[in-house]
């Protein structure tokens, strides 16, 4: 693949939007390992203390944007690999661990979310709900993390052919 002066000299739209992508990515990834570091401290502890525990979450639905953002630049960076398949192929792995992580959290994460208010009610069978909950969550981070990878792959791969 030959390379063009203009990529050569300076920062191509692809470059900027892959940049985009990547700390979009990272960021979101950061995010779910939270959880998922935490669950090992908080899986055992008091109703009480749960509850406590959880009001530390208000407002993690503003990372939506953060979401959205990753959503959006990962589809640009697709279309931009399309001719290139050992990019594309990566960056829709990329696309899938972001859509298989959403649908982790509505499946389980916000049902449990909704059945106690956001953790404010305290229903009868909360320590199901709690499972459901952090373990939803560490399922999240895995997903966001084959993201990552899969995104880092593709990175690379560009990278490499750009050098040849």
């Amino acid at each position: 693949m030959a390379i063009h002066a203009s990529e050569r000299d300076g920062v191509t739209g692809y470059e900027v939007l892959f940049f985009i992508a990547m700390l979009a990515t990272a960021l979101a990834l950061g995010g779910a390992l939270a959880h998922l570091f935490e669950l090992p401290n908080k899986i055992g502890v008091s109703r009480d203390d749960y509850f406590v525990m959880q009001k530390a979450y208000n407002g993690w639905n503003q990372l939506a944007w953060l979401l959205l953002l990753q959503l959006l630049s990962l589809i640009g960076v697709a279309v931009l690999s399309r001719h290139r398949r050992d990019v594309l192929r990566p960056v829709l792995l990329a696309i899938f661990g972001l859509l298989a992580a959403q649908g982790v959290f509505w499946i389980f994460t916000f049902p449990a979310n909704v059945a106690t208010q956001n953790w404010t009610l305290i229903p009868a069978d909360w320590e199901a709900l709690r499972a459901q909950w952090e373990y939803s969550h560490a399922a999240g981070a895995g997903l966001q993390l084959l993201a990552m990878c899969a995104l880092i792959v593709a990175a690379l791969r560009r990278a490499r052919a750009r050098t040849r």
